[in-house]
């Protein structure tokens, strides 16, 4: 078999690759602390920390595919996010 045949690395598209990789990687870690704050809302607070748990939860959803298709900056509003559900828990529980 001759290597000489195989097609030249595309260095465009793996550079596109990594960072999407590294902007999901960023978005998807504050995504996931902050449903953790959400279950802290769920499971110590009461009945307002369960109706702004549910609110965050979505929020955080809304604000991660926002991020997802901002590209280099977009874990900032799931970081707005998250920060808003820590003032909330810190009130509420």
């Amino acid at each position: 078999m001759s290597d000489n045949n195989a097609p030249a690395m595309d260095y465009d598209a793996h550079e596109r690759t990594y960072e999407g990789f590294i902007n999901f990687s960023k978005v998807g870690t504050v995504a996931v602390l902050n449903v953790v704050l959400c279950l802290i809302l769920f499971a110590f607070g009461g009945t307002a920390a369960t109706v702004f748990g549910w609110l965050m939860l979505i929020a955080t959803i809304v604000a991660s595919a926002i991020g997802l298709a901002l590209g280099a900056t977009g874990w900032i509003p799931p970081a707005a996010v998250f920060l808003a559900t820590g003032v909330l828990t810190i009130l509420l529980v």
